[in-house]
Protein backbone atom coordinates (compact mmCIF):
# COMPACT_ATOMS: atom_id res chain seq x y z
CA UNK A 1 0.00 0.00 0.00
CA UNK A 2 1.49 3.31 -1.10
CA UNK A 3 -1.34 5.69 -1.97
CA UNK A 4 -4.74 6.08 -0.30
CA UNK A 5 -7.84 7.86 -1.57
CA UNK A 6 -10.06 9.25 1.19
CA UNK A 7 -13.69 8.84 0.12
CA UNK A 8 -15.00 11.40 2.57
CA UNK A 9 -14.82 15.04 3.66
CA UNK A 10 -14.46 17.26 6.72
CA UNK A 11 -12.68 16.42 9.94
CA UNK A 12 -12.60 12.65 9.41
CA UNK A 13 -10.89 13.11 6.02
CA UNK A 14 -8.24 15.25 7.72
CA UNK A 15 -7.88 12.67 10.49
CA UNK A 16 -7.24 9.93 7.91
CA UNK A 17 -4.76 12.09 5.98
CA UNK A 18 -2.75 12.62 9.17
CA UNK A 19 -2.66 8.88 9.91
CA UNK A 20 -1.52 8.14 6.35
CA UNK A 21 1.22 10.75 6.57
CA UNK A 22 2.56 9.15 9.75
CA UNK A 23 2.61 5.78 7.99
CA UNK A 24 4.45 7.23 4.97
CA UNK A 25 1.46 6.86 2.61
CA UNK A 26 0.54 9.35 -0.12
CA UNK A 27 -3.02 10.69 0.00
CA UNK A 28 -5.67 11.72 -2.50
CA UNK A 29 -8.62 13.83 -1.41
CA UNK A 30 -11.88 13.94 -3.31
CA UNK A 31 -14.19 16.92 -3.00
CA UNK A 32 -17.40 18.34 -4.41
CA UNK A 33 -17.61 21.80 -5.94
CA UNK A 34 -19.04 22.99 -2.61
CA UNK A 35 -15.91 21.73 -0.82
CA UNK A 36 -13.36 23.24 -3.17
CA UNK A 37 -11.88 25.35 -0.36
CA UNK A 38 -12.10 22.69 2.34
CA UNK A 39 -9.09 21.80 4.50
CA UNK A 40 -9.03 18.15 3.51
CA UNK A 41 -8.61 19.19 -0.12
CA UNK A 42 -5.68 21.42 0.90
CA UNK A 43 -3.94 18.91 3.20
CA UNK A 44 -3.80 15.89 0.87
CA UNK A 45 -0.99 15.30 -1.61
CA UNK A 46 -3.53 15.40 -4.44
CA UNK A 47 -7.08 16.67 -4.69
CA UNK A 48 -9.73 15.77 -7.27
CA UNK A 49 -13.18 17.31 -7.77
CA UNK A 50 -15.70 14.52 -8.33
CA UNK A 51 -18.94 16.41 -8.89
CA UNK A 52 -21.41 19.07 -7.77
CA UNK A 53 -22.39 19.80 -4.17
CA UNK A 54 -25.23 17.34 -3.50
CA UNK A 55 -23.76 14.18 -1.96
CA UNK A 56 -25.72 11.92 -4.31
CA UNK A 57 -23.74 13.44 -7.18
CA UNK A 58 -20.38 13.42 -5.43
CA UNK A 59 -19.56 11.65 -2.14
CA UNK A 60 -22.18 8.96 -2.71
CA UNK A 61 -21.53 8.58 -6.44
CA UNK A 62 -19.44 5.44 -6.75
CA UNK A 63 -18.55 5.80 -10.49
CA UNK A 64 -17.09 9.28 -9.89
CA UNK A 65 -15.08 8.09 -6.89
CA UNK A 66 -13.69 5.10 -8.76
CA UNK A 67 -12.79 7.31 -11.72
CA UNK A 68 -10.79 9.50 -9.34
CA UNK A 69 -9.15 6.38 -7.91
CA UNK A 70 -8.12 5.19 -11.39
CA UNK A 71 -6.85 8.59 -12.49
CA UNK A 72 -4.73 9.04 -9.37
CA UNK A 73 -3.43 5.47 -9.32
CA UNK A 74 -4.30 4.67 -5.71
CA UNK A 75 -4.09 1.16 -4.32
CA UNK A 76 -6.40 1.70 -1.32
CA UNK A 77 -9.52 3.63 -0.35
CA UNK A 78 -10.50 4.71 3.17
CA UNK A 79 -14.24 5.46 3.46
CA UNK A 80 -14.19 7.24 6.85
CA UNK A 81 -17.65 7.24 8.43
CA UNK A 82 -21.02 8.10 6.91
CA UNK A 83 -21.51 8.30 3.15
CA UNK A 84 -20.29 4.95 1.70
CA UNK A 85 -18.44 3.70 4.78
CA UNK A 86 -20.92 0.86 5.38
CA UNK A 87 -21.82 0.17 1.76
CA UNK A 88 -21.10 -3.45 0.85
CA UNK A 89 -21.57 -2.47 -2.79
CA UNK A 90 -18.78 0.13 -2.55
CA UNK A 91 -16.45 -2.37 -0.85
CA UNK A 92 -17.25 -4.91 -3.55
CA UNK A 93 -16.55 -2.42 -6.35
CA UNK A 94 -13.20 -1.59 -4.75
CA UNK A 95 -12.35 -5.31 -4.76
CA UNK A 96 -13.39 -5.60 -8.41
CA UNK A 97 -10.98 -2.75 -9.26
CA UNK A 98 -8.17 -4.43 -7.33
CA UNK A 99 -8.15 -1.63 -4.76
CA UNK A 100 -7.92 -2.37 -1.03
CA UNK A 101 -10.97 -1.22 0.92
CA UNK A 102 -9.78 -0.12 4.36
CA UNK A 103 -12.46 -1.85 6.37
CA UNK A 104 -14.13 -5.25 6.64
CA UNK A 105 -15.00 -7.47 3.69
CA UNK A 106 -18.10 -6.79 1.56
CA UNK A 107 -19.66 -9.95 2.97
CA UNK A 108 -19.11 -8.83 6.56
CA UNK A 109 -20.55 -5.38 5.86
CA UNK A 110 -23.60 -6.96 4.27
CA UNK A 111 -24.05 -9.43 7.11
CA UNK A 112 -23.51 -7.05 10.02
CA UNK A 113 -24.56 -3.71 8.50
CA UNK A 114 -28.09 -5.01 8.17
CA UNK A 115 -29.55 -4.94 11.67
CA UNK A 116 -31.84 -7.92 11.10
CA UNK A 117 -28.90 -10.05 9.96
CA UNK A 118 -26.80 -8.76 12.87
CA UNK A 119 -29.49 -9.88 15.32
CA UNK A 120 -29.18 -13.38 13.87
CA UNK A 121 -25.43 -13.31 14.53
CA UNK A 122 -26.12 -12.16 18.10
CA UNK A 123 -28.49 -15.09 18.64
CA UNK A 124 -25.79 -17.46 17.35
CA UNK A 125 -23.25 -15.89 19.73
CA UNK A 126 -25.72 -16.10 22.66
CA UNK A 127 -25.65 -12.35 23.18
CA UNK A 128 -28.86 -10.97 24.76
CA UNK A 129 -31.34 -9.05 22.62
CA UNK A 130 -34.42 -6.99 23.29
CA UNK A 131 -37.66 -8.71 22.21
CA UNK A 132 -38.33 -7.90 18.57
CA UNK A 133 -39.38 -9.18 15.18
CA UNK A 134 -37.13 -12.02 14.02
CA UNK A 135 -36.80 -10.51 10.53
CA UNK A 136 -38.06 -7.54 8.55
CA UNK A 137 -41.62 -6.80 9.52
CA UNK A 138 -44.50 -6.73 7.04
CA UNK A 139 -47.31 -4.25 7.60
CA UNK A 140 -49.99 -6.93 7.89
CA UNK A 141 -48.13 -8.66 10.75
CA UNK A 142 -46.75 -5.61 12.55
CA UNK A 143 -49.67 -5.21 14.94
CA UNK A 144 -49.58 -8.79 16.18
CA UNK A 145 -45.81 -8.63 16.74
CA UNK A 146 -46.08 -5.28 18.55
CA UNK A 147 -48.85 -6.61 20.80
CA UNK A 148 -46.69 -9.61 21.66
CA UNK A 149 -43.68 -7.41 22.45
CA UNK A 150 -45.72 -4.82 24.32
CA UNK A 151 -45.86 -1.08 23.72
CA UNK A 152 -43.90 1.14 23.45
CA UNK A 153 -42.00 -0.29 20.49
CA UNK A 154 -39.39 1.20 18.23
CA UNK A 155 -39.31 0.82 14.45
CA UNK A 156 -35.80 0.63 13.02
CA UNK A 157 -34.48 0.62 9.46
CA UNK A 158 -32.66 -2.66 8.86
CA UNK A 159 -29.98 -0.95 6.77
CA UNK A 160 -29.94 2.37 8.56
CA UNK A 161 -28.54 4.48 11.35
CA UNK A 162 -28.33 8.03 12.63
CA UNK A 163 -32.02 8.15 13.52
CA UNK A 164 -33.34 7.87 9.95
CA UNK A 165 -36.08 5.29 9.53
CA UNK A 166 -36.46 5.15 13.31
CA UNK A 167 -39.81 5.79 15.01
CA UNK A 168 -40.92 5.27 18.60
CA UNK A 169 -44.56 4.17 18.86
CA UNK A 170 -46.40 4.44 22.17
CA UNK A 171 -49.96 3.91 20.96
CA UNK A 172 -51.37 0.98 19.01
CA UNK A 173 -53.33 3.20 16.63
CA UNK A 174 -50.13 4.94 15.44
CA UNK A 175 -48.18 1.84 14.48
CA UNK A 176 -49.21 1.31 10.85
CA UNK A 177 -48.78 4.95 9.89
CA UNK A 178 -45.38 5.25 11.61
CA UNK A 179 -44.18 2.04 9.98
CA UNK A 180 -45.08 3.40 6.54
CA UNK A 181 -43.20 6.65 7.28
CA UNK A 182 -40.17 4.76 8.57
CA UNK A 183 -40.08 2.55 5.47
CA UNK A 184 -40.12 5.59 3.19
CA UNK A 185 -37.37 7.31 5.18
CA UNK A 186 -35.27 4.16 5.08
CA UNK A 187 -35.76 3.75 1.34
CA UNK A 188 -34.73 7.35 0.68
CA UNK A 189 -31.82 7.28 3.07
CA UNK A 190 -30.35 3.82 2.49
CA UNK A 191 -31.92 2.43 -0.67
CA UNK A 192 -33.63 -0.27 1.38
CA UNK A 193 -37.05 0.13 3.01
CA UNK A 194 -36.87 -2.95 5.24
CA UNK A 195 -37.71 -2.24 8.89
CA UNK A 196 -38.07 -4.31 12.03
CA UNK A 197 -39.67 -3.87 15.46
CA UNK A 198 -38.02 -3.93 18.85
CA UNK A 199 -39.11 -3.30 22.42
CA UNK A 200 -38.43 0.33 23.37
CA UNK A 201 -36.71 1.01 26.68
CA UNK A 202 -37.76 4.30 28.24
CA UNK A 203 -34.58 5.22 30.11
CA UNK A 204 -31.54 3.10 29.19
CA UNK A 205 -27.88 3.97 28.89
CA UNK A 206 -26.16 3.58 25.52
CA UNK A 207 -22.91 1.63 25.82
CA UNK A 208 -20.64 0.69 22.94
CA UNK A 209 -17.49 -1.46 22.83
CA UNK A 210 -14.61 -0.70 20.49
CA UNK A 211 -13.31 -3.87 18.88
CA UNK A 212 -10.47 -4.53 16.47
CA UNK A 213 -9.57 -7.71 14.56
CA UNK A 214 -6.90 -8.59 12.02
CA UNK A 215 -6.98 -10.89 9.01
CA UNK A 216 -5.19 -13.65 10.91
CA UNK A 217 -8.08 -14.25 13.33
CA UNK A 218 -6.77 -12.19 16.26
CA UNK A 219 -9.26 -9.89 17.93
CA UNK A 220 -9.29 -7.52 20.89
CA UNK A 221 -11.63 -5.16 22.67
CA UNK A 222 -10.38 -1.66 23.50
CA UNK A 223 -12.85 -0.86 26.25
CA UNK A 224 -16.24 0.80 26.18
CA UNK A 225 -17.68 4.25 25.57
CA UNK A 226 -20.80 5.81 27.03
CA UNK A 227 -22.85 7.47 24.29
CA UNK A 228 -26.06 8.02 26.25
CA UNK A 229 -26.28 11.77 25.58
CA UNK A 230 -28.20 11.90 22.31
CA UNK A 231 -30.65 14.22 20.64
CA UNK A 232 -33.06 12.70 18.11
CA UNK A 233 -30.92 9.52 18.09
CA UNK A 234 -27.82 11.56 17.20
CA UNK A 235 -24.93 11.42 19.66
CA UNK A 236 -23.92 14.76 21.16
CA UNK A 237 -21.36 13.98 23.88
CA UNK A 238 -19.45 10.76 24.47
CA UNK A 239 -17.06 9.57 27.16
CA UNK A 240 -14.72 6.72 28.00
CA UNK A 241 -14.84 4.73 30.11
CA UNK A 242 -18.53 4.60 30.99
CA UNK A 243 -19.05 6.11 34.45
CA UNK A 244 -22.04 3.87 35.12
CA UNK A 245 -20.55 0.37 34.81
CA UNK A 246 -19.02 -1.74 37.54
CA UNK A 247 -15.78 -3.65 36.77
CA UNK A 248 -17.77 -6.87 36.43
CA UNK A 249 -20.26 -5.26 34.02
CA UNK A 250 -17.37 -3.82 32.02
CA UNK A 251 -15.94 -7.32 31.58
CA UNK A 252 -19.36 -8.71 30.70
CA UNK A 253 -20.13 -6.26 27.90
CA UNK A 254 -16.62 -6.70 26.46
CA UNK A 255 -17.13 -10.47 26.44
CA UNK A 256 -20.43 -10.05 24.56
CA UNK A 257 -18.70 -7.85 21.96
CA UNK A 258 -15.88 -10.33 21.43
CA UNK A 259 -18.36 -13.18 21.10
CA UNK A 260 -20.01 -11.33 18.23
CA UNK A 261 -16.65 -10.68 16.57
CA UNK A 262 -15.74 -14.35 16.83
CA UNK A 263 -19.13 -15.54 15.57
CA UNK A 264 -18.94 -13.32 12.49
CA UNK A 265 -15.24 -13.76 11.69
CA UNK A 266 -14.97 -9.98 11.61
CA UNK A 267 -11.80 -8.12 10.58
CA UNK A 268 -10.90 -4.42 10.84
CA UNK A 269 -12.05 -1.76 13.28
CA UNK A 270 -15.65 -1.90 14.48
CA UNK A 271 -18.05 -1.01 17.27
CA UNK A 272 -20.63 -3.17 19.02
CA UNK A 273 -23.49 -1.14 20.51
CA UNK A 274 -25.69 -2.09 23.47
CA UNK A 275 -28.50 -0.67 25.55
CA UNK A 276 -27.99 -1.02 29.30
CA UNK A 277 -30.73 -0.89 31.90
CA UNK A 278 -31.05 -2.31 35.42
CA UNK A 279 -27.76 -4.17 35.20
CA UNK A 280 -28.57 -5.89 31.88
CA UNK A 281 -27.15 -5.40 28.38
CA UNK A 282 -29.09 -5.74 25.12
CA UNK A 283 -27.38 -5.89 21.75
CA UNK A 284 -28.34 -3.13 19.29
CA UNK A 285 -26.04 -3.18 16.26
CA UNK A 286 -22.52 -3.43 14.91
CA UNK A 287 -20.98 -0.47 13.12
CA UNK A 288 -18.50 -1.76 10.54
CA UNK A 289 -16.36 1.40 10.41
CA UNK A 290 -14.47 3.94 12.45
CA UNK A 291 -16.80 5.90 14.75
CA UNK A 292 -17.09 9.67 15.14
CA UNK A 293 -16.28 9.21 18.82
CA UNK A 294 -13.16 7.07 18.35
CA UNK A 295 -10.87 9.78 19.86
CA UNK A 296 -12.05 9.16 23.43
CA UNK A 297 -10.86 5.56 23.15
CA UNK A 298 -7.56 6.77 21.70
CA UNK A 299 -7.10 9.14 24.63
CA UNK A 300 -7.55 6.51 27.35
CA UNK A 301 -5.72 3.65 25.60
CA UNK A 302 -2.93 5.55 23.83
CA UNK A 303 -3.68 3.69 20.56
CA UNK A 304 -4.11 5.35 17.14
CA UNK A 305 -7.21 3.55 15.87
CA UNK A 306 -7.07 4.89 12.32
CA UNK A 307 -3.44 3.81 11.90
CA UNK A 308 -4.32 0.38 13.31
CA UNK A 309 -7.20 0.14 10.85
CA UNK A 310 -4.88 0.91 7.93
CA UNK A 311 -2.23 -1.55 9.13
CA UNK A 312 -4.84 -4.33 9.31
CA UNK A 313 -5.87 -3.57 5.72
CA UNK A 314 -2.19 -3.95 4.77
CA UNK A 315 -2.27 -7.46 6.25
CA UNK A 316 -0.44 -6.72 9.50
CA UNK A 317 -1.20 -8.69 12.66
CA UNK A 318 -2.30 -6.91 15.80
CA UNK A 319 0.81 -5.82 17.63
CA UNK A 320 -0.56 -6.13 21.15
CA UNK A 321 -2.26 -8.71 23.32
CA UNK A 322 -5.53 -8.20 25.21
CA UNK A 323 -3.54 -8.02 28.44
CA UNK A 324 -1.49 -5.15 27.02
CA UNK A 325 -4.61 -3.05 26.39
CA UNK A 326 -5.07 -0.74 29.34
CA UNK A 327 -7.30 2.23 30.06
CA UNK A 328 -5.98 5.21 31.97
CA UNK A 329 -7.88 8.32 33.06
CA UNK A 330 -11.05 9.65 31.48
CA UNK A 331 -11.95 11.30 28.18
CA UNK A 332 -14.89 13.33 26.86
CA UNK A 333 -15.83 14.37 23.33
CA UNK A 334 -18.22 17.19 22.46
CA UNK A 335 -19.47 17.40 18.88
CA UNK A 336 -19.49 21.04 17.81
CA UNK A 337 -22.23 21.67 15.25
CA UNK A 338 -22.97 24.73 13.15
CA UNK A 339 -26.47 25.17 14.50
CA UNK A 340 -28.54 27.42 16.71
CA UNK A 341 -28.05 26.29 20.34
CA UNK A 342 -31.76 26.68 21.17
CA UNK A 343 -33.71 25.72 18.04
CA UNK A 344 -30.93 23.44 16.70
CA UNK A 345 -31.59 24.77 13.19
CA UNK A 346 -28.51 24.39 10.93
CA UNK A 347 -26.46 27.58 10.69
CA UNK A 348 -24.04 27.40 7.74
CA UNK A 349 -22.13 30.47 6.60
CA UNK A 350 -18.83 32.32 6.66
CA UNK A 351 -16.52 31.80 9.63
CA UNK A 352 -15.16 35.30 10.21
CA UNK A 353 -12.85 34.30 13.07
CA UNK A 354 -11.73 30.93 14.45
CA UNK A 355 -9.61 30.05 17.46
CA UNK A 356 -9.00 26.54 18.76
CA UNK A 357 -8.61 25.85 22.48
CA UNK A 358 -5.41 24.33 23.84
CA UNK A 359 -3.62 23.54 27.06
CA UNK A 360 -3.13 20.27 28.95
CA UNK A 361 -5.43 17.42 27.97
CA UNK A 362 -7.17 19.17 25.06
CA UNK A 363 -7.44 17.89 21.47
CA UNK A 364 -9.46 19.36 18.60
CA UNK A 365 -10.37 17.51 15.39
CA UNK A 366 -11.71 20.23 13.11
CA UNK A 367 -12.42 21.19 9.51
CA UNK A 368 -12.68 24.95 10.13
CA UNK A 369 -10.45 27.97 9.54
CA UNK A 370 -10.97 31.72 9.45
CA UNK A 371 -12.55 32.62 6.11
CA UNK A 372 -14.03 29.16 5.52
CA UNK A 373 -17.64 29.10 4.36
CA UNK A 374 -19.53 26.17 5.88
CA UNK A 375 -21.79 24.67 3.17
CA UNK A 376 -25.44 23.90 3.82
CA UNK A 377 -25.42 20.58 1.98
CA UNK A 378 -23.85 18.31 4.56
CA UNK A 379 -23.93 17.30 8.21
CA UNK A 380 -23.67 20.28 10.56
CA UNK A 381 -20.80 18.87 12.64
CA UNK A 382 -17.70 21.01 12.07
CA UNK A 383 -15.39 20.05 14.94
CA UNK A 384 -14.89 17.70 17.87
CA UNK A 385 -13.39 18.91 21.13
CA UNK A 386 -11.81 16.08 23.11
CA UNK A 387 -10.41 16.34 26.63
CA UNK A 388 -8.46 13.97 28.86
CA UNK A 389 -8.07 14.01 32.61
CA UNK A 390 -6.87 11.82 35.44
CA UNK A 391 -10.53 11.29 36.35
CA UNK A 392 -13.98 12.33 35.14
CA UNK A 393 -14.05 15.51 37.25
CA UNK A 394 -10.78 16.85 35.83
CA UNK A 395 -11.90 15.89 32.33
CA UNK A 396 -15.15 17.87 32.70
CA UNK A 397 -13.31 20.92 34.07
CA UNK A 398 -10.97 20.85 31.08
CA UNK A 399 -13.88 20.50 28.66
CA UNK A 400 -15.59 23.55 30.14
CA UNK A 401 -12.38 25.53 29.80
CA UNK A 402 -11.79 24.34 26.24
CA UNK A 403 -15.30 25.17 25.04
CA UNK A 404 -15.10 28.65 26.55
CA UNK A 405 -11.75 29.22 24.82
CA UNK A 406 -13.07 28.11 21.45
CA UNK A 407 -14.09 31.03 19.23
CA UNK A 408 -16.24 30.60 16.14
CA UNK A 409 -17.51 33.95 14.87
CA UNK A 410 -19.87 34.58 11.97
CA UNK A 411 -22.00 31.51 12.65
CA UNK A 412 -23.89 29.97 15.57
CA UNK A 413 -22.82 26.75 17.25
CA UNK A 414 -24.13 24.37 19.91
CA UNK A 415 -21.28 25.21 22.31
CA UNK A 416 -23.68 26.97 24.74
CA UNK A 417 -25.80 23.80 24.80
CA UNK A 418 -22.75 21.70 25.63
CA UNK A 419 -21.89 24.05 28.51
CA UNK A 420 -25.43 23.63 29.86
CA UNK A 421 -24.93 19.86 29.86
CA UNK A 422 -21.55 20.12 31.57
CA UNK A 423 -23.00 22.33 34.31
CA UNK A 424 -26.10 20.23 34.91
CA UNK A 425 -26.24 18.52 38.30
CA UNK A 426 -27.63 15.29 36.86
CA UNK A 427 -24.78 15.01 34.36
CA UNK A 428 -22.22 15.73 37.07
CA UNK A 429 -23.82 13.16 39.37
CA UNK A 430 -24.12 10.60 36.54
CA UNK A 431 -27.94 10.49 36.84
CA UNK A 432 -29.17 10.46 33.26
CA UNK A 433 -30.43 8.24 30.45
CA UNK A 434 -31.03 8.52 26.71
CA UNK A 435 -34.03 10.86 27.26
CA UNK A 436 -31.92 13.41 29.20
CA UNK A 437 -31.24 15.83 26.33
CA UNK A 438 -34.83 15.72 25.17
CA UNK A 439 -35.92 16.98 28.57
CA UNK A 440 -33.05 19.51 28.74
CA UNK A 441 -34.01 20.93 25.34
CA UNK A 442 -37.52 21.64 26.63
CA UNK A 443 -36.06 23.78 29.42
CA UNK A 444 -34.31 26.19 27.02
Amino acid sequence: MQKVLIANRGEIAIRIIRACQELGLKTVAIHSTADRDSLHAKFADESICIGPGPSGLSYLHIPSIMSAAEISGVDAIHPGYGFLAESSEFARVCADYGITFIGPTPQQIQQLGNKVNAREVAIKAQVPLLPGSPRKVERDEAMAIADAIGFPVIIKAAAGGGGRGMKVVFAREDLVQQLAIAEQEALRGFGCGDCFLEKYLLAPRHIEVQIIADQQGNYRHLGERDCTLQRRHQKVLEEAPSPVLTPAERQQVAAYALALVQASGYQSLGTVEFLYEAGKFYFMEINTRVQVEHPVTEMVTGLDLVKEQILIAQGASLGFSQEEVSSTGHSLECRVNAEDPVSFAPWPGLVTAYHEPGGPGVRVDSMVYTGYRIPSLYDSMIAKVITFGRDRSECIVRMRRALREMKLEGIRTNIPFHLRILDHEDFLANRYATNFLQELSKQA
